[in-house]
């Protein structure tokens, strides 16, 4: 008997244990109201067929909380999709082996803005669209998009934009970093030289270091997958018609891990609420 416990990797006591008495196999259960939970799931799903069963979960607690009801707790929302197949397909890729010890993201709001760009092909011409995220709050504070390359003066509007809508002033009340990588429209002495201005302290990643920027790459699959697949996107006329919405959705409505499953605008009422609070 010591002898298998030592094979096994498991105590003496509890292989003995399990020869006398053996386990029984753990069925699946059902509650009450599990179907009405389900119709709310499945509009959920039908709605959003890119968003895991976390995501759903803060959806629908979001929208129970609205209605006075009370929360459902995530595992018995995977326990419903999994039953019913509505679950996403696990992701079994492995991640390429580049190593990243810094930190993107910060505990406070408008220490760090990171900017990045990205296209949307279509039939008839490509899409570019370039964008600032904030790193603590994960809001898109602005963005633009259009039918040719990203300029630089595109990115100088954007930090403009970026300023305006955050201070509601032409300049950063305090110093405020601009990270991004190392394209030539972020790297023209003409955007060094205006972000200054404007209080923005340009930083740049390493060479072939995507990683680095890793916040704004993570923005760019999340809205590729969520808004861009799922939609109409035959031409360019059909996304510029759609994206402003694409956006406003994201900051408003799109559960953030980061954020404890918040969506950006959700997470910055209740910061702003909180630090309002005397201490």
């Amino acid at each position: 008997m010591r002898r298998v416990a030592q094979v096994l990797g498991v105590s003496r006591s509890q292989l003995s244990q399990r020869l006398k008495e053996p386990g029984k196999s753990r069925s699946s259960y059902r509650k009450p109201e599990d179907e009405d939970l389900l119709v709310e799931v499945r509009a959920l799903v039908d709605e959003r067929p890119t968003y895991g069963y976390r995501r759903i979960t803060a959806l629908l607690n979001r929208a129970r909380r609205k209605a006075g009801v009370g929360k459902v707790n995530h595992k018995r929302v995977y326990r419903l999709m999994s039953r019913h197949g509505l679950l996403l397909q696990r992701y079994t890729g492995r991640p390429p082996d580049r190593a990243h010890e810094g930190i993107i993201r910060t505990i406070h709001p408008n220490a760090r803005w990171t900017s990045d760009g990205f296209q949307i092909p279509c039939s008839d011409q490509a899409v570019h669209v370039a964008f600032c995220l904030d790193t603590c709050d994960r809001e898109v504070i602005s963005w633009c998009a259009g039918t040719s390359a990203i300029s630089g003066q595109m990115i100088r509007d954007l930090m403009l934009q970026s300023v305006e809508r955050r201070f509601k002033a032409t300049a950063t009340p305090h110093p405020v970093q601009w990270l991004s990588d190392n394209g030539s429209c972020y790297r023209a002495h003409e955007t060094i030289e205006f972000a200054t201005l404007l209080g923005l302290v340009p930083c740049f990643t390493p060479p072939r270091s995507p990683q680095s920027n890793g916040m704004a790459e993570a923005f760019v699959k999340t809205f590729k997958r969520d808004y861009v697949r799922v939609s109409e996107t035959t031409t360019a006329k059909s996304v510029l018609s759609q994206i402003a919405g694409w956006f406003e959705d994201y900051n408003e409505n799109h559960p953030h891990r980061g954020l404890r499953m918040k969506s950006p605008r959700e997470f910055i009422r209740g910061y702003h609420q909180s630090a309002a609070c005397p201490v």
